[in-house]
């Protein structure tokens, strides 16, 4: 899939007037994609034949901060969940995979956490381009999960990407009002929770590459996105 390119130096005003435009066209997917997660795809389709999960189960998807959760469940109790991360994924392919991750599932909710369209790379994502994806997200799963509240946990700031910063952090203004803006759709914010006194990352709370989660920082992650659970789905 060929990546539409787009200026990511947007103003927060600019990029709110997108929200208007790009909600008048229906969603598509842009971005790199070139189906390097295929094998981890394969294997969530057989882990669905050999698992039973419960019908109200809450599905955990996106990059690798999902996949590497090793203590998703106990922090999530009493709530059952099927924890579907694929590491280095990001926007388009999380896109691209949804209808295979969710479709097998009947589900209570669903949690989506992606974090790699903006990483410095040439494939980087414009912040308009990664709504465009979360609108297809969201698209996909509407033609089977009508009305189960659907979740935007918001992107981290790391001490490894805090270059880019400034246009994640639009990124997360566009996903935060598009989801203020629609029926069961929520966003989930944790940026401040994992900065410093300095308003720069808390490195404390990341492993040695500053980029992923410890302990420490999935037990605050657990904590923010349970309290939504908890407010929402009761």
């Amino acid at each position: 899939m060929k990546k539409i390119s787009g200026k990511t130096g947007l103003s927060i005003a600019l990029l709110l007037a997108a929200i208007w435009f790009t909600g008048c066209k229906a969603p598509s997917t842009v971005g790199y994609y070139d189906g390097k997660w295929e094998k981890e795809i394969a294997a969530f389709d057989g882990l669905n034949k050999t698992e039973t999960y419960p019908e109200n189960s809450i599905l955990f998807t996106g990059s690798s901060s999902i996949r590497l959760w090793t203590t998703l469940r106990k922090e999530m109790a009493p709530y059952p969940v099927i924890q579907r991360g694929f590491g280095g994924s990001n926007s388009a392919s999380v896109a691209y995979y949804m209808k295979r991750i969710a479709y097998p599932h009947k589900l209570r909710a669903i949690v989506i956490f992606v974090a790699n369209d903006i990483t410095g790379s040439a494939n980087d994502l414009a912040p308009t381009e990664s709504l465009l994806n979360f609108k297809s997200m969201v698209k996909t799963l509407r033609v089977k999960f009508k009305k189960q509240p659907i979740y935007l946990v918001e992107i981290t700031p790391t001490q490894s990407r805090w270059k880019y910063w400034s246009n994640i952090k639009l990124t997360n203004v566009l996903l935060k009002d598009y989801c203020s803006k629609n029926r069961n759709l929520y966003f989930i914010e944790t940026a401040k929770s994992y900065l410093n006194e300095k308003g720069e990352p808390n490195n404390d709370l990341f492993r040695d590459d500053y980029l992923h989660l410890n302990h420490q920082g999935y037990l605050i992650w657990g904590k923010l996105i349970k309290d939504k659970l908890d407010a929402t789905l009761k």
